[in-house]
């Protein structure tokens, strides 16, 4: 949650309280987690609306959030460009890549997809959520290094973009055909990597280049999931106005959370 607030923190060792108490809030993370992976299975008869929400937050996460915080704390540039678009790309293009190799070797082995589309790509993106919200745990921890104010700061903003990690964990574990049983399993591993993510900050620090790279990496794969895959399955069968509008309100959504984080 942003290389500005990393780069000051970054090389110093959390403090007794600041480090316990980032633990404490990341359990925040760990409730709103499970309220948006509960949203969308509650929601499954309305299952155009709940897609095109998704893609809305993940175009809005990736856009908004981790889009400019890579570009931040990355810093670097390879051959003229910023590291963290090169990363960008190369993560856009790997997640083309797995759901291409995925595909390919289940049709190889004989396998029917469902409805075109292979449970481990599923798992795969919903594996990459469950990394994305550890780091934000490790965010939480760097910003009560800082102090408690600036950590309650970042840590308002995990809380409030958690919830459309786990929607959006469940809805990609599904989607992709997973069963349900699987889709909660997942779904409790993303609502538990915060806290995991701010414990670890009781040790150990992550350098700022690291995690620019990781978050433009993982904002391509992800916006090549929200683009070529729960989009246009969204308007698929329901090209409804009223999913078009989800999208834009999951967007608008991301939007004021990061609005009002910084």
């Amino acid at each position: 949650m942003g290389g500005d607030r990393l780069s000051r923190v970054r090389g110093r060792a959390p403090i007794g309280y600041e480090g316990h108490m980032a633990v404490l809030v990341a359990l925040g993370a760990f409730l709103t987690t499970l309220a948006g992976g509960w949203t969308a299975h509650r929601v499954t008869d309305r299952r155009h609306l709940v897609l095109g929400l998704a893609g809305g937050l993940m175009l809005g996460v990736v856009g908004l959030e981790l889009l400019p915080e890579s570009l931040e704390a990355a810093g670097t540039e390879v051959h003229g460009v910023p590291a963290a678009l090169l990363l960008f790309v190369a993560g856009f293009l790997l997640a083309h890549l797995v759901e291409r190799l995925l595909a390919h070797r289940q049709a190889a082995h004989g396998a029917e997809e469902r409805d075109g589309r292979t449970p481990e790509v599923g798992l795969t993106a919903a594996a990459a959520m469950v990394g994305h919200s550890a780091m934000d745990g490790v965010a939480i921890g760097a910003a009560f290094q800082v102090g408690g104010g600036m950590g309650a700061a970042v840590a308002v903003a995990v809380i409030a973009h958690d919830f459309a990690d786990g929607f959006n964990t469940y809805t990609l574990t599904r989607v992709y055909g997973n069963a349900r049983r699987r889709a909660l399993a997942m779904l409790l591993a993303d609502a538990a990597a915060p806290v995991a993510g701010a414990a670890s900050t009781l040790f150990l620090t992550l350098p700022e280049p690291l995690l620019g790279g990781y978050l433009g990496l993982f904002g391509g794969a992800l916006l090549y999931l929200a683009a070529a895959e729960i989009l246009p399955e969204a308007h698929h069968e329901h090209a409804a106005r009223t999913t078009l509008l989800c999208t834009v309100a999951g967007a608008l959504f991301i939007w004021l959370v990061v609005g009002a984080a910084h």
